[in-house]
């Protein structure tokens, strides 16, 4: 472990540079120091005083963030967190303007370039895409990953980002994509907090970044707390660096390279970033750069006060050793710039960070008047004594709300419900046309919304021929794979089992012969890893399917799910995307572990994701050829009692399309409209030779997939000829089915049609026990098909159907 303890150089006689180039740069960075601390102090006040509704900044960590961005080249990515305001001015990505525009939560995309209003404060992003959807030069631009708040969040995506570079230099085959990569030089910087060390996904990405060995340099800011919980009580040795000694490369060169410096010490910083930085670049070893000595004189964020925890000892400490202020001593001592040159620079950064928040605040303003102005207008011009109040709180109101304007707008509404007027009508054609204004303000870009979405890929059948082989439906999707491996370099899949042995299920068997272990490999038990890998990995041009070996194992990668993946498109309004394909299986295996079927689980935190559950290798092999032409991100749930149920080999396998979210009636029926998908569906056919021998007659809907849902109410359509309807999961009782039941009854308004209630038919609410007699008394049998469709029309005729039991 490399600890950078420089005594500060007063002699520089030996410097490349003029001593007014010097100078210069070494006052510009003072200069920029002052300008991030003031826009926290104010920030903070913006928020104190009401204007803005929440704040957290970066004060402290000012000059290691300043020595950070001088190595921080066209083509590198950061992957960071919300204290990094001051590396994100130095290096261009964001700005003061465009940071009091964020905190204000200004919808306007070129205010917030970042987010669009959408996130908090310091949460950077830098385009990917242009106005078309496809990707930007990436080496022509220092790329930032969209900010998330979750605790280590940043960490997992990392492993992605960085073995991009590593197998843009390794894989020759893939020299024709340079607008994202110049052979393999560019480095990843993550930053993160001292305390988040102490996260799993922190661990088990340090792991895999040793493993890989990736160009990847993480700073660690420690500023010994977090929030009130100080370093002794996170992290073994109250030293994290400390802690990470068994991952220093050794005399092999494999592991990661460490290094130690103190916060203050902007010399020993620029010297440990230019070592970390060029270790990174050209040889590919991962660094480490515990940076310590930070203060946080601010205390975490707008919410509360760091006096509350810290010593008086621990607050002289951290006034006497505020890198701001070392750095002043030191450009004095050293003969650099006198006090009066530094007060002229300290209240000339004052007033830039003042006239930049006044811009921002001005222009947040405007976005707001505009509607508001508009309001005015339309309610000016009706005659109504309802009118006069909302008018007046409307006109009266000094700093105006989106929310206020529209809370009036909708309130006068409700009151005129009883009158008509032209002037009645003009306000609601004009409210009518602001709500899409808002719904692009606030709800759009939940999915890509480009030329590149995955709802634009129609769907192509399936063709055999005459003499098609019958195969395990396993050997359709190893031929799906195959044909497109073949024909994108791209792809790459990757999981564990997946390389040598081809998936436990044998999917990718044989294909890393094939096409080798650089497109086709194995990884380590970590799940939080393999979905950052491939979001990385999808950031930066390529294809990648990351295996999840079972369905249950998604639990622990779902904070990068959910969190990251799921809310990219929708939190950079747009601008960034990540066509990541997870893959897993799932359904009636028997036990209670790797059992389960958590689709409330994964419905209600991956909106953002397309949920595909098919019925068969077929279906799977057509939804993969879909999402592989597109840019969406999805999870692709196989049966995984299927692999070896026989099916039809299609010609076409490699092309032919499955469209996303089109249900599908798989038999037709009159008298219960019966809804299902995956594995359950095979229980749903085989109870139909029973059901008709009692004179009952079921229609079965396929859904396909779970997001999103049935996007031509086929289920709608189908409980309209029947008006009865039965939905079957394997979910909980409540999970799935609750889902299913919305859209169609409430979505779709098939409530209308229903001429009984509604039933579900799901497992237990338990997790199966192991045995198949487990299974069958958990889970939805052949029989409890059977007996609760007989239910439903012992209910319509008594008579002819009495009751069982």
């Amino acid at each position: 472990m490399s600890e950078t303890n420089l005594n500060v150089p007063t002699d520089l006689s030996s410097s490349k540079l003029s001593f007014d180039d010097f100078r210069y740069i070494i006052l510009d960075d003072y200069k920029l120091a002052l300008q991030s601390r003031y826009v926290s102090l104010l920030g903070r006040k913006e928020v104190l005083t009401g204007k803005a509704k929440f704040g957290i900044f970066g004060d402290g960590k000012e000059l290691a963030q300043i020595a950070l961005a001088k190595v921080f080249q066209n083509g590198d990515w950061r992957s960071g967190y919300y204290r990094d305001q001051t590396f994100a001015f130095a290096s261009g990505i964001s700005s003061i303007y465009h940071f009091f525009s964020q905190l204000y939560a200004n919808p306007n995309l070129e205010a917030d370039i970042s987010s669009g209003g959408r996130q908090m404060v310091a949460h950077f992003s830098k385009s990917l895409v242009d106005d078309e959807g496809n990707w930007v030069n990436q080496t022509q631009q220092k790329n930032s990953v969209s900010d998330i708040s979750t605790t280590g969040g940043q960490m997992s995506r990392i492993m992605g980002l960085g073995l991009a570079s590593k197998l843009y230099r390794t894989n020759v085959d893939l020299s024709y994509l340079n607008y994202f990569s110049n052979q393999g030089n560019e480095v990843v910087f993550c930053t993160i907090g001292n305390a988040s060390t102490s996260e799993g996904v922190f661990w088990e990405t340090i792991n895999a970044a040793g493993v890989k060995q990736i160009p990847v340099v993480i700073s660690v800011w420690d500023d010994g707390y977090g929030i009130s919980v100080p370093n002794e009580i996170q992290t073994t040795k109250a030293d994290i660096s400390e802690a990470l000694r068994g991952f220093q490369r050794d005399h092999k060169g494999e592991g990661f390279e460490i290094f130690k410096v103190r916060g203050w010490d902007y010399p020993g910083l620029c010297e440990t970033y230019e070592k970390a930085a060029k270790i990174a670049r050209e040889q590919h070893i991962p660094c480490f750069v515990h940076v310590t000595d930070l203060t946080q004189p601010l205390g975490h964020s707008s919410s509360g006060s760091h006096e509350r925890y810290k010593s008086q000892e621990r607050l002289d400490w951290e006034k006497e050793y505020d890198c701001n202020v070392k750095m002043r001593d030191w450009l004095v001592e050293a003969g650099i710039a006198s006090s009066e040159e530094l007060e002229a620079i300290e209240t000339e950064a004052k007033k830039i960070v003042r006239d930049e928040q006044k811009k921002a605040w001005a222009d947040y303003r405007q976005t707001i008047q505009g509607d508001l102005e508009e309001a005015i207008d339309l309610l000016s011009k009706m005659d109504n004594e309802v009118i006069e109040l909302p008018l007046k709180t409307l006109q009266s109101i000094t700093e105006p709300s989106l929310k206020e304007i529209y809370s009036t707008v909708r309130l006068v509404l409700r009151e005129l419900r009883f009158t008509s007027s032209p002037e009645k009508d003009e306000l609601i054609a004009w409210y009518k046309k602001q709500q899409e204004l808002n719904r692009q303000r606030y709800n759009d870009n939940l999915f890509v919304e480009s030329q590149n979405s995955a709802f634009n890929i129609s769907g192509t059948k399936p063709e055999y021929e005459e003499d098609a082989k019958i195969v395990d439906g396993r050997e359709v999707l190893n031929a799906c794979f195959e044909a497109n491996f073949s024909k994108d370099d791209r792809l790459i899949a990757f999981g564990e089992d997946v390389g040598k042995i081809g998936d436990v299920n044998q999917g990718f068997a044989g294909l890393q012969e094939k096409f080798g272990d650089l497109r086709i490999f194995d990884t380590g038990i970590r799940e939080s890893a393999i979905i950052g890998k491939g979001l990385g990995l999808a950031l930066r041009g390529f294809k990648p399917i990351a295996e999840i070996q079972y369905l249950d194992y998604l639990m622990y990668a779902l904070p990068v799910l959910s969190d990251d993946l799921a809310s990219l498109s929708y939190r950079s309004k747009g601008q960034q995307k990540a066509p990541l394909i997870i893959r897993t299986r799932g359904h009636r295996l028997e036990g209670i572990w790797h059992s389960g079927s958590p689709m409330a689980l994964l419905l209600g935190s991956l909106r953002g994701l397309h949920i595909c559950v098919p019925r068969n290798m077929t279906q799977a092999a057509g939804m993969y050829n879909t999402l592989l032409k597109s840019d969406d991100p999805a999870l692709v749930i196989e049966c995984l009692n299927g692999y070896r149920l026989k099916e039809k080999m299609p010609s076409n396998v490699g092309e032919f399309t499955v469209p996303l979210g089109l249900a599908e009636v798989i038999r037709s029926g009159s008298d219960i409209t019966v809804v299902s998908y995956g594995s359950t569906l095979r229980i749903v056919q085989e109870a139909t030779s029973e059901l008709e021998k009692i004179g009952i007659s079921i229609e079965i809907v396929d859904i396909q997939c779970l997001q999103p849902f049935d996007r031509t109410q086929v289920c709608a359509q189908s409980l309209q000829k029947t008006n009865r309807l039965l939905v079957v999961d394997e979910d909980v009782p409540g999970g799935a089915s609750a889902f299913i039941l919305q859209q169609i009854l409430e979505i779709q308004q098939g409530y209308f049609h229903l001429d009984s209630q509604p039933r579900t038919l799901t497992a237990k609410a338990h997790r199966p026990p192991y045995g198949s007699d487990g299974d069958y008394f958990t889970k939805p049998s052949v029989d409890d098909v059977v007996e609760i469709a007989y239910q439903i029309m012992t209910e319509v005729n008594p008579q002819q159907y009495p009751k069982i039991y």
